[in-house]
Parts: structure tokens; sequence; C-alpha cells
């Protein structure tokens, strides 16, 4: 019994986990709307502690590659000196797209939690499922869903303005 109370216990911490770090990627993405980015925003954790966080900031930088997932491995890779970020956990508010996710792939992310799907670009069970291909290198667990509501609703809200 007591084993697996403990089990548990440890799924309601990572879901826990899964939670915190989503509601930060909330956040970051709420400031890409400021310079007129898509608010999508991207934190990665690694050893339970937050090493980097960003948002799109493709408009910003006039950069098609400024994706928040690529701005926040970076800053990661920075952060803990290696481009091999094993066990770091990366929370992301919309699904990746390709380039996202192959960069995941890449930096051989442990775990990857998202928002909202996109089934319009989505790379990791939308449209393709790069993170758990076989076929490649490395494989990233994926935990699709997490305050998917929240997330769709500030994009879907992003991009009712726009068309306003």
């Amino acid at each position: 019994m007591a084993e697996a109370d403990q089990r548990t216990r440890r799924a309601s911490d990572t879901e826990l986990a899964d939670l915190d770090a989503m509601r930060l990627a909330l956040a970051e993405a709420r400031l890409a709307v400021a310079h007129d980015d898509v608010p999508v925003g991207a934190v990665v954790v690694h050893e339970g502690r937050v090493v980097a966080a960003a948002h799109n900031e493709r408009e910003r930088r006039a950069d098609p590659t400024a994706h928040a997932e690529i701005l926040a491995l970076r800053a990661a890779a920075e952060v803990l000196g290696s481009w091999r970020l094993v066990g770091a956990m990366v929370a992301v508010t919309l699904e990746p797209c390709p380039m996202c996710a192959g960069a995941l792939v890449a930096a051989r992310v442990g775990r990857l939690v998202f928002g909202a799907a996109d089934p319009r670009a989505g790379a990791c069970g939308s449209l393709y499922n790069l993170c758990c291909d076989p076929r490649l290198n490395h494989e990233v667990a994926v935990v699709p869903g997490v305050l998917e509501t929240e997330a769709a609703a500030m994009l879907q809200g992003f991009f009712a303005e726009r068309r306003a």
C-alpha cells in the first residue's frame, strides 16, 4: 500500500510541476503581444529549476527562427554550458512546429509538455510526431494538453483582435 501511495505522490508531483511550468510559459507568452508576436511562451526546467524562459520574437528580431522554443533552448544551453539538455523538461503553450520539434530532439530534451494542439503545423502528434519517431537518434516524451483551454484562448484572442 505504501508503495502505491508513493507512486501516486510522484505522479502528482510531476503533474504539479507540469502545471507550474505551463503557468510560467503562459505568462511568458503574454509578453509576446507587446511587440505584435504570436503569444507563445516556453520554459526549460532542469533538475527542478527553471533555467530559461522565452516567448516568440519573430517580429521583434525579424528572424523566422525566433520561436519561443528555439530561444528558450539556446538560453538553457548557455546557462547549463552544454547543448545536450538531457533530463530537461520543456513546457510550451503551443504544440511545437517541425523546426522546434527537431530542435527538441537535437537537444536531447527528456520531456515536452505543451498546451494547445496545432492542427495546422504541429509536429508532436497533430501533423507529424517527430519527438516520438524511433527512426531518429533520440525520442522526447510528450505530454499534450496541459492547461490547453488557457493556451488556446490566448491564441484565439490574439488572432481575433488581428482580424478585427
